[in-house]
C-alpha cells in the first residue's frame, strides 16, 4: 500500500533532497534472466557469488528444513528481487534486516528489503524455510526423486527450485557449501569434497564443500543408505562414489562402471587438459529415472543405465561434462550443443580408444542411419528449441558436427581447440557462436559454412557436403555398425531429463 505524504512546501524540496539518488532511481529486477527458452528461468538485479546451505532432512516424512544464506552483488539500483524457489518461507533478511516477501506463482519468491539496494553493493540473503520438496508440483511434476530410504535432487534444466533459493539459470554460476543433517544410518552425499562429518543426538551432519563455480542445476544432494567408496586419483584428487545398497540385479554392473571414474577422468585430462574442480566421483540411488545428469564432480546415474550390464561409455559422456557444460557453461539454453555434442563425441572418442570403432566409422554409421525424410535432421543442433533441447539429434547430429569439423581442418587444430577451448573459457560462459568464432581463430580457416549446414539447417546434408565433410564414405551409403555402438546407443536415455516445465 503506497500512503501519499503530504509536507508544507517549503520543506517539499529539502525532503526530496534527502533521499538518495540510489534509493530514487531503484527499480525492481527481473524476474528472468532474459532466456528466450526459458523466460522465467533466474532474475536479474544481481550476480550470486556463494551459496552457504545448512539443510536438514527427515528420509520418512521427506521434510526439508532449511536455512539458505546467499552472498550476491547487485547489477542495478533495487527496490526488490526474485528468488526462484517453491517451498514455503517462515523469513527472510536482506543485509541482516528482515525483508518483505511474498510468492508469485509456483516458483518466484518476491523479496523486498528494508531499504532499496545501491548498485555494486555486496549483500547477504538469508531465507528459512521449509517443506516437502516431492509435494511440489510446478506444471505438474516435481524434479525431486522420492526414494524408499530418501530423495535426491538431479534434474535438468533446473531442480534448485525444490530445495534451494537461487538465481536459477547457469549464466549465474557460484561457490557452495552445502551442510545437511540426516538420522544416523543415513548419509548425505552433495558435490564437491566432504570436509567434515560429525553425530549428535542422533543424528549426523555432512558438510560439502564445492570450491569452483557451479550453476543451481548441477547442484545435487541425495540422501540415503549408500555404500560409499573413496579413493585419489594420482594427481590427488578426492574420489567419492556412492551406491544405494537396494540397487538389487544392477548393482554390480554400476560399480564395474563408476568404479573406471578416475580412470577415464585420466584419459580425458589427455584429450580436454587439467580436470577443473576439486573432486571426482559419482552416484547411483534407487529411483526409477532412466537419465544420468553432469551433477559438478559428482554425476548422478539412475540404476536402469547399467540394466544391460556394465557401460563405461556413460560414465565418459558425463566426465566429458566436466569441461564441456560444467566448467564452460551455455550462456542460454538454445546453446545446449556446446554441452551435449562434445559429450557425445567424447564416447566416439573413447571407441576410438579402446579399438571398438573410429569416430569416422561412428559418424558414418549414424549419417547412414538416418533418411533424409527423418525427424533427426529437421532438429537443429545450435538452436533445437525448449521442445528439442534433449532430443537424439543434437546428441548424435553434435557429434556429427564435430567430426566434419576435425576432417575439415586435421587433428593437431582439431585436438588443440578440444584442450584450448575449455581453458581459454573455464568457469564462465559461451554460446555457439563463441565456439564458431573460436575454432576460426585456432585453425585460421573460415567455418562458419560447415557450421550451417551441420548444426542448422533443417534437412539432412547432401551427398556433396557428406562427401567434403568425409561423412558417409560408403559408396552404397550405408555404414557397418561399430563395436561400440550398442553401448553408446543405450545411453541414449540419457537425455531423458523428465519434463521441462516451461518456466
Amino acid at each position: 500500500m503506497h500512503r501519499r505524504l503530504i509536507v508544507p512546501s517549503a520543506l517539499a524540496a529539502t525532503f526530496v533532497l534527502a533521499i538518495p539518488a540510489s534509493a530514487a532511481n531503484s527499480s525492481a529486477g527481473a524476474p528472468g534472466i532474459g532466456d528466450p527458452y526459458y523466460p522465467a528461468a533466474g532474475n536479474g538485479g544481481y550476480d550470486v557469488s556463494h551459496y552457504d546451505l545448512r539443510l536438514k532432512y527427515q528420509p520418512k516424512t521427506d521434510l526439508l528444513e532449511g536455512t539458505a544464506t546467499i552472498l550476491a552483488t547487485t547489477t542495478q539500483d533495487l527496490s526488490r528481487f526474485n528468488l526462484d524457489f517453491g517451498l514455503g518461507v517462515s523469513e527472510v533478511r536482506v543485509g541482516g534486516k528482515k525483508a518483505a516477501f511474498t510468492k508469485e506463482g509456483a516458483q518466484e519468491l518476491v523479496v523486498t528489503p528494508a531499504a532499496p539496494l545501491a548498485k555494486g553493493r555486496s549483500v547477504s540473503v538469508v531465507v528459512r524455510y521449509a517443506g516437502k520438496p516431492s509435494e511440489l508440483k510446478i506444471g505438474g511434476w516435481t524434479a525431486w526423486h522420492r526414494t524408499p530410504d530418501g530423495g535426491v535432487a538431479a534434474q535438468e534444466p533446473d531442480s534448485a527450485v525444490w530445495w534451494f533459493p537461487s538465481n536459477d539459470h547457469p549464466l549465474d554460476k557460484a561457490t557452495y557449501d552445502v551442510s545437511v543433517s540426516v538420522p544416523d544410518g543415513s548419509q548425505a552425499i552433495s558435490n564437491g569434497v566432504l570436509v567434515s562429518q560429525s553425530s549428535k543426538l542422533g543424528w549426523t551432519r555432512f558438510n560439502w564443500r564445492s570450491n569452483r563455480p557451479q550453476a543451481t542445476y548441477l547442484a545435487t544432494l541425495a540422501v540415503g543408505k549408500f555404500d560409499i567408496t573413496t579413493d585419489t586419483t594420482a594427481d590427488g584428487l578426492p574420489v567419492l562414489n556412492a551406491y544405494s545398497k537396494d540397487l538389487g540385479d544392477n548393482a554390480g554392473a554400476a560399480r564395474a562402471s563408476i568404479e573406471r571414474t578416475g580412470e577415464v577422468a585420466e584419459w580425458l585430462t589427455e584429450v580436454f587438459g587439467p580436470y577443473p574442480f576439486n573432486a571426482l566421483g559419482g552416484y547411483v540411488p534407487n529411483v526409477t529415472s532412466g537419465y544420468a545428469l553432469e551433477t559438478q564432480t559428482r554425476p548422478f546415474y539412475s540404476p536402469r543405465q547399467f540394466a544391460n550390464g556394465a557401460n563405461v561409455s556413460v560414465v565418459v559422456h558425463e566426465l566429458a561434462h566436466q569441461w564441456y557444460g560444467d566448467s564452460v557453461s551455455v550462456k542460454g539454453w538454445k546453446d545446449i550443443w556446446v554441452n551435449e555434442g562434445f559429450a557425445r563425441y567424447s564416447q566416439w572418442l573413447w571407441s576410438e580408444k579402446e579399438g571398438e570403432g573410429t569416430a569416422q566409422e561412428l559418424a558414418d554409421h549414424v549419417y547412414a542411419q538416418h533418411p533424409a525424410d527423418d525427424e533427426f535432421w529437421r532438429v537443429r543442433p545450435g538452436d533445437p528449441g525448449p521442445e528439442n533441447q534433449f532430443h537424439l539429434a543434437v546428441y548424435d547430429r553434435g557429434a556429427l558436427a564435430l567430426q566434419a569439423l576435425r576432417n575439415e581442418i586435421g587433428d593437431e587444430d582439431f585436438f588443440a581447440i578440444l584442450k584450448g577451448w575449455p581453458a581459454e573459457r573455464a568457469y564462465g560462459n559461451a554460446a555457439v557462436g563463441d565456439f564458431v568464432a573460436y575454432a576460426e581463430r585456432i585453425s585460421g580457416k573460415p567455418l562458419a559454412g560447415l557450421f550451417d549446414t551441420w548444426l542448422y539447417e533443417a534437412s539432412k546434408p547432401g551427398a556433396l557436403a557428406a562427401a567434403k565433410a568425409s561423412v558417409a564414405r560408403s559408396a552404397a551409403g550405408e555404414a557397418p555398425q561399430p563395436k561400440s555402438w550398442k553401448h553408446i546407443a543405450a545411453t541414449n536415455t540419457i537425455h531423458e531429463h523428465g519434463h521441462a516445465h516451461g518456466r
